[in-house]
C-alpha cells in the first residue's frame, strides 16, 4: 500500500517542514513495525520549493490471516487461503489507516513543538493513493473529499488494460489537493475515510470505534452531507455502535449551533437517575439457562464437554449441590486458559477436589466420561463437520450415557436479527453448519430415538414470533426401562 503527501514552499517558509510537522526526518528513510507489517516513511523529494513524503505499507499477508483467525463473522471454511492470494493487501485500506495513526499520530494531533505555527495554519497538500478501492466509485469518492475542501481528481483503474471490454475494477487512483486545510485535519480524513470506501476494517470493530470516530471527525463530520453513511460505514454497518455515534454528533451539532459546551446540552437526566438497563449477553442467557436445567435435573456430578476457558466450570463452583464438576476440551490451551481462570493453583484442597479438567475428544470413546448424572454441550457441536457427527453422538450417548445430556446450539433462522452478520454467513468463522429449528429437532430426537432417550427443547434468548430464539436448547433425559419398554 502507497501514499504519498506534497507540500511547496519558499525559501522563508521551505516545504521541508514537512518533515517536522510529521515528526520525520527528510534524510532518513525509517521503519515502523506494525501488527500486520512493515511501514516505511521516506522522501522522494526533499527541497525548500517542494517535499514529498511518503508511506509504504509492506503488509505481511501470513500474520494477517493468522491475527484474524477466528474472529469476525463467518466465511467459507477455504476463505483463509482466498486472503493469502488476493490483491487486498496491496490497496489502500483500514490496515494504511491504522499505519497512518501509528507513524503519523503527533501530526494527526496537530502537535508540533518545533514549528507550531505551521502546524496550525493551512497548507499547500497534494495527497495521492495510487491504488484505492471505492465501493460506490469515482462518484462517492467525490462526495466524500469535495465537501471538506478537497479538488479531487479520481480514475478508475480497468480491470485488464488488454481487456477494456471487461470495465473497470472497484479500485481507483485518488489525487486531492487543497491549500485551505491544515496536515492534522488532512490526515484525520484520510484516516476515516479511507476504511468508508473500502467499507471493511481488518479488525474487529468494538465500542471504542465509536471514540475513534468523533475524535477523528471533530471539526468536520457533525456537518458532513455523508454523515450517516460515513459512520455506518467505519463502524463496519453495526447498527447498535452508528446510532450511539449518530445521538453524539448531534449532541456535537447542537452544542456548536448553541455556542455551548456537549455537557450542558446533555445534561437532562443525570447519570445517577438513569434507569435503562444494559441486554444481558446471550452468552449470560445461555449459562443461565443451562443451570436451570442442571438444577431441575437434579445432576450432582457434571460434566462440560467443549468446556473452552471453563466459564460454566466456574458458575457451577459457585453451587455447592455439585460435588464434581469435570471440563473437557480438545484444546490444551483452552484447558491453560481454563485452569488459570479457576486459579486452581492456589484454590484451597476440599474445592479443588470438586474439579478436574483434562484434555479428549468427544470423537472418540472415553472411558473416564463414564458414570456422571449430566453432561453439556454448550456451542460445541457446529464446530464439527456433519461426517463427525455420528462419532460424537456414540461417544456421548452411546459410551458415556449420562442421564441427562444438554445440547446447545445456534439457531441459523435468527441470523437475519444480527445488523453486523453479512447474508449468508455464520456466527463465527469456525461453525462447520448452524441448523434451523426444524434440523436441529430432527437431528436431536433422532438420537433421542437410538440411545433410548427423552427429548424437550429450550428455547434460549427473546423468542422472535418469527425466526425463534437466536439459541436453541434440547434437554435429553435417559429413559427408565419400564419407559423404554412401553415406548
Amino acid at each position: 500500500m502507497f501514499l504519498t503527501l506534497t507540500t511547496t514552499g519558499t525559501a522563508e517558509r521551505p516545504a521541508t517542514d514537512l518533515g517536522y510537522l510529521l515528526h520525520k526526518h527528510p534524510d532518513k528513510a525509517q521503519a515502523f513495525s506494525t501488527s500486520y507489517g512493515t511501514a516505511h516513511v521516506l522522501y522522494p523529494e526533499a527541497e525548500p520549493q517542494r517535499c514529498t513524503a511518503a508511506l509504504l505499507l509492506e503488509v505481511d499477508a501470513v500474520a494477517l490471516v493468522r491475527k484474524g483467525k477466528g474472529k469476525g463473522r463467518g466465511g467459507a471454511p477455504d476463505a483463509a487461503l482466498a486472503q493469502y492470494l488476493n490483491d487486498r493487501p496491496y490497496a489502500a485500506s483500514s490496515l494504511l489507516a491504522v499505519a497512518l495513526s501509528s507513524v503519523f499520530s503527533s501530526a494527526m494531533r496537530g502537535v508540533c513543538g518545533a514549528r507550531p505555527e505551521r502546524a496550525a495554519e493551512p497548507l499547500p497538500l497534494r495527497i495521492e493513493v495510487p491504488a484505492l478501492p471505492a465501493r460506490g466509485g469515482p462518484d462517492l469518492v467525490r462526495r466524500l473529499f469535495e465537501p471538506l475542501g478537497w479538488a479531487v481528481d479520481v480514475e478508475p483503474v480497468p480491470l485488464d488494460t488488454q481487456f477494456p471490454a471487461w470495465g473497470d475494477s472497484r479500485y481507483v487512483r485518488l489525487v486531492l489537493e487543497s491549500e485551505r486545510l491544515t496536515l492534522a485535519e488532512a490526515l484525520r480524513h484520510l484516516y476515516v475515510l479511507l476504511p468508508v470506501l473500502d467499507d471493511a476494517k481488518h479488525y474487529w470493530v468494538a465500542s471504542d470505534e465509536v471514540d475513534k470516530l468523533l475524535r477523528a471527525g471533530e471539526g468536520w463530520l457533525p456537518e458532513h452531507p455523508e454523515q450517516k453513511l460515513i459512520t455506518s460505514r467505519y463502524l463496519s454497518r453495526r447498527w447498535s455502535l452508528t446510532r450511539q455515534a449518530m445521538e453524539r454528533l448531534e449532541l456535537v451539532r447542537l452544542a456548536e449551533a448553541d455556542d455551548s459546551e456537549v455537557e450542558d446540552i446533555d445534561n437532562a437526566v443525570g447519570s445517577e437517575t438513569e434507569t435503562e438497563e444494559k441486554p444481558t449477553p446471550l452468552a449470560v442467557q445461555r449459562r443461565d439457562a443451562i443451570l436451570v436445567a442442571l438444577q431441575a435435573s437434579g445432576a450432582t456430578r457434571v460434566l462440560d464437554l467443549g468446556c473452552g476457558q471453563g466459564q460454566l466450570v466456574q458458575a457451577l463452583l459457585k453451587d455447592v449441590r455439585y460435588t464434581e464438576i469435570v471440563g473437557v476440551d480438545v484444546s490444551m490451551r483452552a484447558l491453560t486458559i481454563a485452569s488459570r481462570r479457576l486459579k486452581l493453583d492456589r484454590m484451597g484442597e476440599r474445592q479443588a477436589s470438586r474439579v478436574k479438567l483434562f484434555q479428549s475428544s468427544l470423537a472418540y470413546t472415553d472411558n473416564r466420561l463414564k458414570g456422571y448424572d449430566a453432561a453439556v454441550l454448550s456451542e460445541v457441536i457446529e464446530h464439527l463437520d456433519l461426517p463427525r457427527l455420528p462419532a460424537l453422538e456414540y461417544a456421548v450417548f452411546g459410551s458415556a450415557r449420562p442421564r441427562t445430556v444438554l445440547v446447545t446450539t445456534p439457531n441459523v433462522e435468527y441470523n437475519v436479527r444480527w445488523e453486523s452478520l453479512p447474508a449468508g454467513h455464520v456466527r463465527h468463522g469456525d461453525h462447520r453448519f448452524e441448523w434451523t429449528r426444524e434440523e436441529f429437532r430432527a437431528w436431536a430426537g433422532a438420537v433421542a430415538e437410538r440411545h433410548g432417550y427423552d427429548v424437550e427443547f429450550v428455547p434460549i434468548g427473546l423468542d422472535d414470533p418469527e425466526v425463534g430464539p437466536p439459541t436453541q436448547m434440547a434437554v435429553f433425559t435417559v429413559r427408565t426401562e419400564r419407559e423404554a419398554k412401553a415406548a
